[in-house]
């Protein structure tokens, strides 16, 4: 069973985000600088071509690159908010 408290840490401050590169969109939370949390809103290898041309199961891959250089791009900006400041 979930807690509402479990709820809010595993869901909560996610926005959606769009890859700049490819146009995937997750949802996403800065924890810090050096945390971020990513869910996808689709199967990653249907909709990222940086999973879909691995060439291996795409589970084996931490993230694409693509889409972390477009996250950083977005907190540097001011667009999508670091948590702790």
């Amino acid at each position: 069973m979930t807690t509402a408290e479990q709820t809010e840490f595993l869901s909560g401050g996610l926005r959606p985000h769009e890859c700049r590169s490819c146009g995937t969109c997750v949802l996403v939370k800065k924890n810090s600088i050096q945390h971020t949390s990513i869910q996808w809103t689709s199967r990653p290898a249907d909709s990222c071509p940086v999973f879909a041309d691995a060439d291996g199961p795409s589970a084996l891959l931490d993230t694409c690159p693509k889409l972390a250089d477009s996250i950083g791009d977005a907190v540097r900006e001011g667009t999508l908010a670091v948590a702790d400041g």
